[in-house]
């Protein structure tokens, strides 16, 4: 009997420790060029990926397996899923975009660059 109970619970752990980390990969697609942490990306296809267990974590975008990318970002916890990948995004002054949120299809999670958390929750969030 104990060994099915420590069988029940090692096959707990390892579907949490997978589901963690099943969330920490997307994909942004980009149809005009955007500034992230003063590195201008073009119109085109990305992968991102963020690191830590917190709210703040650490956000690569990738195209292919090169990092073009690198920014702190803080997770937010969206009230309902995100009705489709989107990529949200900030006009400066000059007339630049910077790349101020990530929202991923399906997911109840979402990426704010901005650090406040405003432009997210223009888009739904429950924060």
């Amino acid at each position: 009997m104990k060994l099915v109970s420590k069988s029940l619970v090692l096959a707990a752990a390892m579907l949490l420790t997978s589901g963690a980390f099943a969330s920490s990969k997307g994909t942004l697609q980009l149809s005009n060029p955007v500034t992230v942490n003063g590195t201008t990306l073009k119109a085109g296809d990305y992968k991102v990926q963020w690191e830590g267990s917190g709210p703040d974590v650490e956000l690569s975008i990738m195209q292919g397996r090169n990092v073009v990318a690198k920014t702190s970002a803080r997770l937010i916890d969206l009230e309902t899923p995100a009705a489709n990948d989107a990529a949200v995004t900030q006009a400066s002054d000059s007339g630049t975009k910077s790349l101020a949120g990530i929202r991923f299809q399906g997911k109840k999670v979402a990426l704010d660059l901005t650090g406040s958390g405003g432009a997210m929750q223009a888009g739904g969030s429950s924060k």
